[in-house]
Parts: structure tokens; sequence; C-alpha cells
């Protein structure tokens, strides 16, 4: 437990700087990247025809971001069904299927990485690159340029103009993304990840047999994938293998990548919308009591500091959990004799042990990357139900900013439950929140659920998704779930027992991950628009204040409530049913 702390307290120490850094880049301030990157920008600028002043409407972004985004699609596709040509193709991969290109274009464009494929022998190095990578770093900007758009309009400094999502995709890759990957990668290379372009290394084992081990452009992949919350493998087994993950410094390197820019965007948040306090203390002219700050404000900024105490109790609350579950060992293997002193190893690298193994799965599932150094299908019960919950409720930080835009769904409707409580008008960050607002709210948080849900029942009625089902009872409604908890929260970890790569699972995860993808997106860039165009109202004595310790409750309870309304019985079929079987 002191290692989890040690590694959080870490985490929250590097968090603080690189949200200011996104922040200043958000709201168009200076950074110190300016200088050179203002040149590199204003090149791409130049070439593609975007002028960055040109603001559009919330309408206007969506639009934008969705051609982008389909533009990509298109291109990709046509790469993977042509990869088996010989251009950077040294071990002679062939070209993809139909159904498994569908899926793997949508997955790695909608940021969810979800592979049907072993990475080292599905794809060509120029498929690595032009597709995967390269999608790597146009759909992790689409959504934290979204994320952007989603907080300008939520702090109302404007009342049609969200920014400009060209603009926004450049700036977000060029000064965070770029930059960022190529310390990782080298940070990588330096702890032996491979990067190269030469073909596969033949090698003879102490037995006298010949092993291939793959190798290629893995350091590149490894890091943006983290870094951009991706989470697909250069190879099948992800960061369980050395090749990918070598040493308890890459794993940090590869933990905190993942943790960062997510928990950035909350405090971007915070600093970028209305402080009240400030500004009714501007208002009356009082100047002193307005610049007085506590460090928590200065840091996370007063309403990005509720924010973010709500998703770290989630948070931790989960890690506590997985940690304690695996901790506890495997009942049916101490049967047999085999001794659970270290807790349930199965499927665990021993370098990482059951600390950094649970704080990997909770993470990677938090903070929706898909990224894994252990498989999650040999998870007991309850460690294994942790990272299922957490992409299902898809608001614990998050990735590419998607938990901080769900999770302010769930403060909309909190603060609309409390105004029901008191018999005001709801209001949240000084706008009221009204009858739009809420059908719009109500709609982003159903869909979620929607597409776990239905699609997992089709799945389990239907003889071709019960043939991908290889493990009877609860487990195999355990492994369903989580494919399609994992399509929908954009995630892509899999319990990977499951046999998906079939006309039925890639075609029905691909609409999964599309619609989860999109649908939310485009829905909470209508509520900022919708909110950024009404006037601020002055805070009386019966307005919620909703950036204190108070309110970041409020949110946890409203979440778990929802979750065990919509999800209980789900998981009291799958993992709670199994935990009790298997510790009868």
């Amino acid at each position: 437990m002191p290692e989890l702390l040690l590694t959080i307290i870490i985490f929250l120490v590097l968090v603080i700087p690189v949200g200011t850094y996104l922040y200043h880049i958000t709201a168009w301030k200076k950074t110190f990247a300016d200088p050179v990157m203002n040149r590199v920008d204003g090149v791409i600028y130049k070439i593609s025809g975007v002028d960055p002043k040109k603001g559009m409407t919330w309408w206007q972004y969506a639009i934008a971001l969705l051609i982008t985004n389909a533009a990509m699609i298109l291109i990709g596709y046509v790469i993977l069904r042509i990869q088996s040509l010989p251009i950077l193709n040294p071990n002679d991969i062939g070209s993809m299927e139909e159904t498994l290109s569908f899926n793997t274009i949508i997955s790695f464009m909608t940021n969810t990485n979800l592979q049907h494929y072993s990475g080292e022998s599905g794809l060509s190095y120029l498929s690595q690159m032009l597709v995967i990578t390269f999608m790597m770093f146009v759909s992790a900007g689409s959504g934290y340029a979204a994320c952007g758009a989603f907080i300008r309009g939520l702090a109302g400094k404007t009342k049609d103009n969200v920014g400009n999502f060209y603009s926004d995709l450049i700036r977000i890759i060029t000064r965070i993304l770029l930059p960022f990957s190529l310390v990782g990668g080298l940070r990588l290379v330096w702890q032996g990840v491979p990067q190269t372009f030469g073909g596969n290394v033949v090698a003879e084992t102490i037995e006298g047999m010949k092993q291939t081990i793959a190798t290629g452009p893995v350091a590149a992949v490894e890091i943006i994938k983290h870094l951009g919350t991706n989470g697909g493998g250069f190879f099948g087994a992800n960061s369980t293998t050395p090749m990918e993950n070598p040493t308890m410094l890459t794993n940090l390197i590869e933990l905190y990548s993942m943790m960062l820019l997510p928990g950035a965007c909350v405090i971007t948040f915070g600093k970028m919308v209305r402080d009240r306090k400030e500004a009714m203390a501007l208002e009356s002219g009082n100047v002193t009591l307005a610049s007085k700050k506590g460090a928590t404000v200065k840091m996370f900024g007063r309403e990005g500091r509720s924010v973010f105490l709500a998703m770290g109790i989630l948070f931790m609350i989960g890690l506590a959990v997985c940690f304690w579950a695996e901790s506890q060992g495997n009942p049916a293997l101490a049967e047999i004799g085999l001794s659970q002193a270290m807790g349930s190893m199965e499927g665990k690298e021993l370098r990482f042990g059951i600390a950094q193994s649970a704080m990997f799965t909770t993470t990677t599932t938090s903070f929706t990357t898909g990224t894994v150094n252990n498989m999650h299908d040999t998870l007991t019960p309850l460690g294994g139900m942790i990272p299922l919950l957490h992409m299902m409720l898809n608001v614990v930080f998050g990735g590419k900013g998607v938990g901080l835009m769900n999770m302010i769904m769930y403060a909309i409707l909190a603060v609309f439950i409390c105004g029901l409580m008191i018999g005001r008008t709801p209001e949240y960050l000084g706008k009221k929140i009204e009858g739009r607002e809420m059908k719009l709210a109500a709609l982003c948080i159903i869909i979620h659920p929607l597409l776990i849900l239905a699609f997992s029942a089709i799945a389990v009625a239907v003889p071709a998704g019960t043939a991908g089902i290889t493990n009877p009872g609860f487990h195999g409604l355990s492994q369903v779930l989580y494919e399609f908890a994992s399509s929908a929260a954009n995630n892509g970890s899999g319990f990977e027992g499951l046999a998906d790569n079939s006309y039925f699972w890639n075609i029905t995860t691909g609409i999964v991950m599309f619609f989860g993808r999109y649908l939310s997106i485009v829905i909470q860039l209508a509520i900022a628009g919708s909110l950024m165009k009404k006037n601020f109202v002055k805070e009386s004595v019966g307005t919620l204040h909703t950036d204190n310790a108070a309110f970041a409750v409020i949110l946890v309870f409203i979440v778990y409530i929802f979750a065990a309304l919509t999800f209980f019985p789900a998981l009291a079929l799958g993992p709670i049913a199994e935990h009790l079987t298997l510790w009868a």
C-alpha cells in the first residue's frame, strides 16, 4: 500500500505543471514553447489553409471534427486493405479482411484501440506507422480539442465561439503530443524498448530450438499509445511483454503517461471557468479579496478542485478494492496446493507484483487507455469487476478529456436534483440549467449504458455472439460485458478469452465504438453551446456551491447511484455471482 500511495503522490506533483501548461495552450496564453512552435504551427496553417483566428460555433466545430475523422477513417481503411504490398513490409504481412479492417480503423480513430488481431503478426510497419501511430496522434488530438472547446463553452467568455477545431488539433499535437512523445520515447529506448525498421530476429534458445522474436518501431507506438490514452499494443501481449515494458522505470513512464493529460484537463477546466467568488469581488471593487486564493485553488481552480476530488475518490475506492481482491489470492488454486501468499499472481508479471498490477489495471480503465501489464481475464472476480465498473462509469478521469466531459454531465444532474429538493432553478458555473440542458445531459448519460447492455443482450441471444464465449457460466457473461463496456468507453482492453475476431464481434463492437465516441461529443458540445449563450446569474442564499468538498461527495454518490440503477443486475449475474461461487 505505501508503494501505491507514493505512486499517486508523484502523479499529483507531475499533473499540476502539465495542467497549467495545457491551460495556457487551451486559453491561447503565452507558453515557453511559443518561439519555436508558433513558427511550426504557422507553416502547417499556411500549407493547410487554416485560419487559426477564425472562430466556430459548437455545431461548426462538431462538423469539422466529424468530417476530419471520417476522412482519416477512409484513408486508414484503404491502407489496411493493401498493406500486403512490399512497402515497409519486411515480414510479408498480408492484407486485413474486410470486417477486421472496419473494426480496426474505427477502433483507432475513436481512440479505442480494441485489437481483434495480434499486433506483431497482423500489421506491416507501414500500417503500424501510417494508420496506427498516426491515428493515435489524431484521435487523441481530436478528443482533447473537443474537450477544450467544451470548456470554453462552459467558461462563457463569448456567445458563439468555442474555438477553431483545426487550430486546436494542430496545437495539441505540436505542443503536447509530439514533444512529450519524443522525450518519453527516447526514455523507453534507453530502457531497452526496440525501435527499428529491421525484420524479425530469429534466435536460438538454450534448448537448441529456433524462436522468432518480433521487433519494429515499438517505442514510438508505445509512448503515444499511453500519452494519447490509446492503448493498442505493438505486440498482442501489450505491456505485459518485456519488449514493450522491460523495467519498473518503463512501467512508471507508461503509467504516468496515461494519467497526466486526463488529469490536466480537469485543471484546465478549473482555471478557465468563471471563478464566481473572484468575479463578485472584482465587481465590488475589492481587488485584495479577489487575489486571495488558497493553495488548492491556485493549483486546480475552485470548480476543478471539486471535480478532481470526486474523480480521485472514485479512483481510490476502485484501486483499494482491486488491490484487496487480488491480494486475497484464488481459493481454487489454493485447493490444489498452490501457495497464495503473494496473492493471485495468475496472469501477472513477478516483476510488477500485485501492487503495480492493480495500479496499472485500475489506471488503464479509469483513464480509458486500454493498455495492460497483466491479463485482465485472469483477475479475481471482484478484481476484474473494478476495471469493468470504471469503464461503465466512464467518469473516473477518463482519457482524451472524456472523463471530464462526462463528469460535467453528472454535475449538471447533481445540481438539478439538489435544485428540486429546495425548489430552486438549478445553476452550474453561474448559468441556469433548464430543460434543454437537462434533456441533452440525460440523453448523453443514457447512451453509454444503452450501448453496453443492449449489445451484450444481443450477443448472448444469438449464436454468432455465443460462439465467441470461451468460458461457461458467469465468467462468460463478464467477458461479453467487458468487451462492450471497453468498446463504448473507447478503452480497448479486454477479457482476452473471448474469441472476438469474427464477423459478429467485428461489426458490433465497431458500431458501439463509433456511436460511443461521436454521439457523446456532439451532445456535449451542444450543451456547452447552449450554456455559453446564457447570461451569468448572481449568487444568492439558495445557490448550491459546486466548488467544495461537499459537492464532490454529492457527485460521487450520484455516479454510484446511477451505476447501481443501470449496471448492478448485469454485474450481479457476472463478476459478483462468480465471486460468490468461487468463495462459497
